[in-house]
């Protein structure tokens, strides 16, 4: 079911396709398969979870190194946006605390002036619980969106094979009366 939803409907060229053609980029970066889209979540959730400014700009700079679904990978980065950005980022900080087995910093303010003079106890908790977060969610969604996406291709030639069987069947009860 998935599958259909990203299928291409026309067989004609369209405007994607001379745009690729036009600026020599490979068609791997807008196909839509299972290899391309689950790899652009993984490397869009990869990117997503580090805090760093002009995220969608790593999205690009990995191309050259996996070839994967631009647009949704990009798109994936923007699930930490302004909005939701210091909520993950919080819980980052407390779990690199965590890994780390530190208390953490307490009494939090939020002005420029503590930040700066905190940013060292700061850092590297974040970080850590930074790469735990990109590296085990981003792969734990990887591999979910590949087991949804061959279940669903399992269970849709299944239904193909019973609604042909049954077919037949009919077929067969027709041609004896």
């Amino acid at each position: 079911m998935i599958r259909k939803v990203f299928k291409k409907k026309s067989s004609e060229k369209s405007k994607i396709d001379t745009f690729l053609d036009k600026y020599n980029l490979p068609k791997t970066y807008l196909s839509i398969n299972r290899k391309t889209v689950t790899k652009g979540v993984f490397v869009g959730l990869f990117w997503a979870f580090i805090p760093m400014p002009m995220q969608m700009l790593a999205v690009v700079a990995t191309t050259p190194f996996v070839r994967f679904n631009v647009p949704i990978a990009i798109s994936m980065v923007w699930l930490t946006n302004p909005f939701t950005m210091p909520i993950v980022y919080f819980i980052e900080y407390l779990t690199g605390n965590f890994i780390l087995g530190r208390e953490g910093i307490q009494d939090i303010e939020l002005t420029m002036e503590w930040f700066t003079t905190h940013f060292s106890d700061i850092l590297v908790p974040l970080y850590v619980g930074t790469a735990f977060y990109s590296i085990v969610i981003s792969s734990l969604v990887y591999f979910l969106i590949n087991w949804l996406w061959i279940s669903s291709v399992r269970k849709e030639k299944d239904s193909k094979i019973l609604e042909r069987n049954e077919k037949k069947s009919e077929d067969e009860d027709l041609s004896r009366e």
